[in-house]
């Protein structure tokens, strides 16, 4: 322990030896003893650069030790003198600072949280702008595995037989043990035309092999049609900016076939775009918050409902997969009466994430706020429980649904 506080010491002493050394060499005493200046004027051009770039790490160190502690910071830099010296193998300063970062950000316990490494946010800066191939199918974490939520039919994934329910165990050669849904995702996508081997699990089988060529995926996220009695049924796998035009498309459908009632199913959806889960609500709840974003330091935003009403008996479906912006709209509803809810708690994820790109390629996703229901209800981790709830058997009969339909008609009674 004495030798590495030693070796600490020798990097600061060595620092200062060369700072020393440098002022030594502009200055020097004359015969008469009067200093005189013997740099020209590019190195002390180069004297003041390195004067202000010591002041400046200087001024950060001392910021990080204000804020960490000094014990802190000794410890953190005491380990890394430790593995540079004595480790059996030479590990680089990038790898080293790499994994420091991820361990802070995985300290705060917090599983939307995460850095993202160079490769993985290219992906995801990708993603954000359209210019990526995907295999069509919506996964999700079940019991902290990654597990395919819903395959898409006529997509890479549809047509090798993917099937809701498999957990994929690898990408390529990376365990997804451990791997965070947003870097599983980024992993599955990629440019058109290229390919990726997952690694199934399912149910009463063994392990399964599939190579998918990804294409551009274009699927629409709403379904609907009319069930016996006049009663709307309406699916949304996840929120895109495209939702609230397809809802709108869908509802007028329904209504021109004599629709008097509607289910809005939202069991399995993942969530997604926050404005378009707004919109979207806007058809089912009255003028008011649909919404609040409570932040730590900035202001908080609401998110509020103007448009007209659909104005028809409603229950809502959700399971313990449906999150996020699924969520806020299911608590909408049944906080402002609009609606029933029907089904098992939801999953519970009402935190917001932000971005934010690093100078070495790399990025950080950090949870920055937390959304509120309209009576300013905190859902992380507690979810939205049902009016009625009903559990689904395993036999595949849709109980759910059924008592959606026998609420429904008797409203209509």
């Amino acid at each position: 322990m004495v030798r590495h506080r030693m070796l600490l010491l020798v990097v600061f002493l060595s620092s200062g030896a060369a700072i020393y050394g440098i002022i030594g060499q502009v200055f020097a005493k004359t015969a008469t003893g009067v200093e005189e200046v013997r740099l020209s004027r590019t190195g002390r051009f180069w004297l003041v650069t390195f004067l202000a770039v010591l002041l400046i790490v200087g001024c950060l160190v001392g910021a990080a030790v204000m804020a960490l502690g000094y014990r802190q910071v000794e410890n953190l830099l005491e380990v890394i003198t430790i593995i540079r010296s004595d480790y059996l193998h030479e590990v680089s300063t990038r790898r080293l600072v790499e994994g420091a970062a991820k361990g802070i950000v995985g300290a705060l316990g917090d599983p939307y949280s995460v850095y993202l490494e160079p490769e993985t946010f290219k992906h995801l800066q990708e993603q954000i702008r359209g210019s990526f191939g995907g295999l069509g199918i919506l996964v999700g974490m079940k019991d902290q595995r990654l597990t395919v939520i819903k395959p898409f039919p006529d997509t890479p994934a549809g047509r090798a037989g993917v099937k809701a329910g498999d957990v994929i165990v690898k990408i390529e050669d990376r365990q997804t043990q451990g791997l965070d849904l947003e870097t599983a995702v980024s992993l599955m996508r990629g440019p058109v035309g290229t390919t990726v081997t997952l690694t199934l699990m399912r149910p009463g089988s063994g392990p399964l092999t599939l190579t998918l060529e990804r294409e551009e995926i274009t699927v629409p996220t709403v379904e609907g049609k009319l069930l016996p009695g006049g009663i709307g049924y309406l699916t949304i796998s996840q929120f895109t900016e495209r939702t609230p035009a397809e809802v709108h498309q869908v509802l007028g459908k329904l209504r021109a076939k004599g629709m008097r009632a509607l289910i809005l199913d939202l069991r399995d959806n993942p969530g997604g775009e926050l404005q378009a889960a707004v919109r979207v609500a806007d058809y089912f709840v009255p003028p008011g918050p649909v919404v609040y974003v409570d932040y730590r330091n900035d202001k908080d935003e609401v998110y509020s409902a103007s448009g007209p009403r659909l104005g028809l008996p409603l229950v809502v479906l959700v399971n313990e997969n449906s999150a996020s912006a699924a969520e806020i709209v299911a608590a909408a509803i049944k906080e402002t009466g609009s609606g029933k809810i029907v089904g098992t708690r939801t999953f519970g994820k009402g935190v917001v994430q932000s971005v934010y790109p690093l100078k070495n390629g790399a990025g950080l996703k950090l949870t920055t706020a937390r959304y509120l229901t309209p009576r300013k209800h905190d859902i992380n981790g507690k979810g939205v429980e049902p009016d009625v709830k009903v559990e689904q058997p395993a036999n595949g009969e849709d109980r759910q649904l059924a008592a959606a339909q026998e609420i429904l008609r008797g409203a209509g009674r």
